[in-house]
Parts: C-alpha cells; sequence; structure tokens
C-alpha cells in the first residue's frame, strides 16, 4: 500500500518520558522546537474498533498528541497535488505503546481507528476555531468518510 513513507510537513515526533517514583511526565510541545501557535484543543476519547475521519482541512493545521490510554492505527495520505509527496501514504501505531505528537498540515487527509480494548485517547490543539470566532463559520473539513469510492479507507 505503500504506507510507512514519509509525508512532506507531516512532523512526527516522539514524545520522551521521564519517570520517577511518582510516575511519569512527557512534554508535548516546545516553542523552541516547533513553530506552531494552537488556537484551541480538545481532548478526545474513541470507543474501541470505532474510526474518527478520514478528512482534511483546507487551512486549518491538526497537533495531535497520542500519549495517552489506548493505542490507534493513524492514517495520513498526501492529497496536496503541488506537494512532493503527493499520493504517499503512512500508516502508524500511535499512543500508549508509541507516544508522539503529529502535526498534520492542510491537504494531508488523516484519520484514526482505536485498537485497544478500553478505547483511546487523543488531544488535538490545532491552529484555527473549530466552525471560526464565536462558532459562526463554515467548518473547515473536507469529509471522506461516506465516500463510496474513496482512496481514503480506514479498514
Amino acid at each position: 500500500m505503500g504506507f510507512m513513507e514519509k509525508i512532506k510537513g507531516v512532523i512526527i515526533k516522539e514524545l520522551k518520558s521521564f519517570e520517577d517514583e511518582r510516575g511519569w511526565l512527557s512534554e508535548i510541545y516546545r516553542k523552541d522546537e516547533q513553530n506552531f501557535e494552537a488556537a484551541m484543543s480538545y481532548i478526545s476519547h474513541t470507543n474501541f474498533n470505532k474510526i474518527r475521519g478520514p478528512h482534511e482541512h483546507e487551512y486549518q493545521t491538526d497537533f495531535f498528541v497520542f500519549a495517552l490510554y489506548g493505542d490507534f492505527e493513524l492514517y495520513l495520505w498526501d492529497n496536496r497535488k503541488d506537494s512532493q509527496t503527493y499520493g504517499k501514504e503512512m500508516k502508524l501505531i500511535v499512543g500508549q505503546s508509541n507516544r508522539v505528537s503529529v502535526i498534520v498540515p492542510p491537504g494531508v487527509v488523516h484519520g484514526y481507528k482505536s485498537i485497544s480494548k478500553e478505547g483511546s485517547m487523543s488531544i488535538n490543539l490545532p491552529d484555527k476555531l473549530y466552525a471560526g470566532k464565536g462558532k459562526k463559520e463554515k467548518v473547515d473539513e473536507i469529509r471522506h468518510e461516506s465516500e463510496k469510492n474513496s482512496k481514503f479507507k480506514i479498514i
């Protein structure tokens, strides 16, 4: 399928854990490492075997954090016709067993599926407000979930 190829602009950062007798700590964002400014944030629980996406944004960049409980299969497709990696795909296991942050630029189709029986948790810190200021604007999403012949399939 061509998965695991790098996609231009997608930044996957391993989140190192610092552990002691109290538990663990992981830095998810440092301004001196990534040039990114979040506009909002949300936390999401996905039930076992359930799928979110695939969809893409025209303007929004997502900053996902997969570091809490449960694992996901994360799918990424470069759908930007002017990109050097147009048509490339990636599939990764992320979450509790592989703590990472993932920056997904506009035009990269993305989605994920919970593969943990207890469900899986993620955080997103996108750089645009959902539905704009006061939730009065058009939502910046191009959804592919219900397209019959979509090449963007999460199984």
